[in-house]
């Protein structure tokens, strides 16, 4: 059994426990042990991560957040940044599954986040999952 941690960004409460639901019910479903974290915002993602990371306590990381379009260039940093970082660690060997929505709107978030519906928290459980798995599958770290 391994256990896992999901990161949140919390930000949109009704999105992000959505997003929750899914992820903690794939990680459940896999007869894994779950623990959630949350964290202020994207950006912050990762670095919760690598902390998480260096406490030897997690075999494969979630992250969850949502970033909706704005009329700023902001969309852009967070999105790109966060994403950027979180492929960082994967190449680190991390295993981590990205549920980062990047959406134009609240309606293509709540798409995408409702478990009944798109569910990517369950898909980005299951990333993370099929990570370790490989991970595991090449007797890396």
């Amino acid at each position: 059994m391994a256990h896992i941690l999901v990161a949140e960004a919390r930000f949109y409460d009704h999105l992000n426990d959505l997003l929750i639901a899914g992820a903690t019910a794939a990680i459940g479903a896999a007869g894994h042990s779950v623990e959630v974290v949350t964290v202020p915002g994207a950006l912050e993602l990762p670095g919760a991560i690598a902390l998480a990371a260096d406490t030897g306590r997690y075999d494969a990381y979630v992250a969850l957040g949502v970033v909706i379009r704005g009329e700023t260039y902001h969309f852009e940093i967070v999105a790109g940044e966060s994403a950027r970082g979180l492929m960082a660690l994967s190449m680190d060997g991390l295993a981590i599954g990205n549920g980062v929505l990047t959406t134009e709107n609240e309606a293509q978030a709540l798409a995408r986040a409702d478990p009944a519906r798109l569910d990517k928290g369950g898909a980005a459980a299951a990333a993370a999952l099929a990570m370790l798995a490989l991970r595991e599958r090449f007797g890396a770290r």
